[in-house]
């Protein structure tokens, strides 16, 4: 495999292995998509990549991490939402959307303007939790959720994904990874429940069955669904990779394609040994043990390090994240660089190195050529 090779998932065809992580922006009014989003999202569209994540986008207001979270609870966030994804569509990408829960990481504060709750009387809101534990001193203190809340976060999922599906978008990654509410009930940190949602392994993971169950019961059997995971919480008695593998053979056969392999965020007090690519071991064992395709996410920053990851077969596919804010077109840099042929926007033709294929029926030496006649200068 190559990091430049397409990737078929069901009837959806990714352009190459590399794709652009959630990364939170905190830009919204009400959970409204704005030109902040458009732009972000757009370039790395343009700048190469197969498939562009939006940020956690909540699926009711309380599963926000901050007031400002992007958000699809309801049907009016769907029109600039379409916005966005028929432009990531023109530009040959993929646009997928992560639907998220953040349990007890929410009503906190967006990070630029501190750490730790807001208050109901600034617009905060009581988050839910599987136990009634908080994430830390100075998080807000979650009320546990009974079984009919249960039901009613399940239904948002599912009519998330609904919305999801009008809005034009080609993949759903549910969030179930970085401490937020589908891992919460997870981790034996978090989940202290003693009915038929804790304790045991079966009962702790019933949640995330229930959620791509509904899920997948109303996303195009056609288009794809990831899942993020954290894969350990680098604590003693926590989640872990063994049960990692188990998650993942229990949601492949519910309609899962891909896990997409994270970790940490269930503590602010572990011990995670951070360094560049820590968590693909995590992707390889998971695709090696079960067969499904996974992604590897965490400090991939180079051509030959994300390239290595693929053509060894350690991941499927590599999600990128800080390296996408550093190089909005990162993808067309780094073909060049592995020597691959990669066609560049009509509209970049001018900067595009030589060699470039050509895309909507130009070429690039004859590009050059009408740019040069046109302004009587060489380019």
């Amino acid at each position: 495999m190559h990091l430049f090779d397409e990737l078929q998932v069901r009837e959806v065809t990714l352009r190459n292995r590399i794709i652009v992580s959630p990364m939170c922006e905190y830009s919204s009014t009400d959970g409204f998509a704005t030109d902040w989003h458009l732009v972000h999202l757009g370039s790395r569209a343009v700048g190469g990549a197969s498939l562009v994540f939006t940020e956690a986008c909540a699926v009711s207001p309380e599963g926000r991490i901050s007031p400002n979270d992007l958000g699809i609870w309801k049907d009016e966030h769907i029109e600039l939402l379409a916005r966005i994804t028929r432009f990531i569509r023109e530009q040959g990408a993929i646009p997928g959307i992560q639907l998220a829960h953040a349990g007890r990481k929410g009503s906190t504060m967006r990070p630029w303007e501190g750490s730790g709750m807001i208050p109901e009387s600034k617009g905060g809101w009581t988050p839910v939790a599987p136990s009634a534990i908080p994430f830390a001193d100075g998080y807000p203190h979650p009320a546990a959720l009974d079984e009919n809340g249960i039901r009613e976060i399940v239904k948002a999922f599912a009519a998330a994904a609904r919305r999801a599906c009008q809005a034009g978008f080609g993949v759903i990654e549910i969030h179930s990874a970085h401490g937020y509410l589908l891992h919460e009930f997870l981790s034996p940190l978090s989940n202290q429940r003693t009915d038929s949602y804790g304790g045991s392994f079966e009962n702790r993971t019933r949640l995330v069955s229930e959620v791509v169950t509904a899920v997948r019961r109303v996303w195009p059997e056609s288009a794809p669904l990831f899942l993020r995971i954290s894969a350990t919480d680098w604590i003693a008695g926590g989640w872990d990779l063994a049960q990692s593998v188990q998650l993942a053979k229990l949601v492949g056969p519910l309609g899962v394609d891909l896990i997409d392999c994270s970790s940490g965020g269930i503590s602010p007090g572990a011990k995670i040994p951070v360094r560049s690519g820590y968590q693909v071991p995590f992707a390889e064992e998971i695709r090696r043990q079960t067969g499904l395709l996974t992604g590897a996410v965490g400090l991939i920053t180079t051509a030959a390090q994300a390239h290595a990851i693929v053509q060894e077969g350690k991941a499927d596919v590599v999600l990128l994240a800080r390296e996408f804010l550093r190089q909005p077109y990162w993808p067309l840099h780094v073909a060049n660089e592995l020597g691959v042929p990669i066609s560049w926007p009509v509209q970049y033709l001018r900067a595009a190195p030589d060699g470039t294929p050509a895309r909507e029926g130009v070429s690039l030496p004859d590009f050059k050529r009408c740019m040069a006649d046109q302004h009587g200068i060489p380019e």
